[in-house]
């Protein structure tokens, strides 16, 4: 497995918020996590990526290696796990480019950098002809695909995906995953957390759901868009 967590406990202010998850995620697979606001999703990722501080006992590993001995930006540039947070919190006052350079600070490859600039504009080519323009006044589709390509250039083993759609117009939301099944396509695990559950499962292979900080229910999406408690709480009936 390309990511395993076990038992994943995380705290703020001494409350509880996460009582033990546990999931692994195989390489190129694309995986969701559905649950009601305030359920714990958002944290999950934040843990993962090292923002936020895990309880003792938590177990994180990618690719063989403790993600608990890894700060922030290493996790980054050293293991190649991307985080596109909820709100986009791009540099708005920086062009399209210079937002994605930056995610780039701490890569050496280059050739390769050159390589993954070129497959972002290939994904997004409406970002390649805002390229001089400042983030900020951009239209929120355009920051959303901003907000993906920077996590792209940053590093892109695995990408972890917080409300991709949110505020998007329908044809919009469904022109970002499309986007983001090509970057999948292209060999990037995918960890989506998503408030649409009916989408995520559609675009994912497999879902967990997660109620209270505790996962209730795992398994094949197929199954989960079946599942007659899935239908009650989270796809209207």
């Amino acid at each position: 497995m390309q990511l395993v967590i076990r038992n994943l406990q995380v705290s703020y202010d001494k409350i509880k918020v996460l009582h033990g998850i546990d999931f692994t995620i195989a390489k190129g697979e694309i995986v969701t996590i559905i649950g009601a606001n305030g359920a714990g999703k958002s944290t999950t990722l934040k843990a993962i990526s090292r923002l936020i501080p895990a309880d003792k006992g938590s177990v994180m590993e990618f690719e063989g290696k403790d993600l608990l001995t890894y700060q922030p930006d290493r996790v980054v540039s050293e293991l190649g796990i991307s985080h596109v947070p909820e709100g986009r919190r791009l540099f708005g006052n920086l062009t399209v480019l210079e937002n994605l350079q930056l995610a780039t600070f701490a890569r050496k490859d280059r050739e390769q950098i050159k390589k993954d600039m070129e497959q972002v504009f290939a994904i997004f080519p409406r970002l390649k002809e805002r390229l001089t323009q400042a983030s900020g006044t951009l239209s929120g589709g355009e920051q959303q695909m901003l907000a993906v390509g920077r996590a792209y250039m940053s590093g892109h083993k695995i990408m972890l995906l917080d409300e991709p759609s949110m505020g998007l117009a329908p044809l919009l939301m469904l022109s970002m995953f499309d986007a983001l099944r090509e970057i999948n396509k292209e060999g990037t695990t995918i960890l989506l957390v998503e408030q649409n559950a009916r989408l995520a499962l559609k675009f994912a292979q497999r879902g967990y759901v997660i109620e209270n900080g505790r996962l209730v229910l795992e398994g094949p999406s197929a199954d989960l868009l079946d599942n007659p408690d899935v239908k009650k709480a989270y796809l209207g009936g």
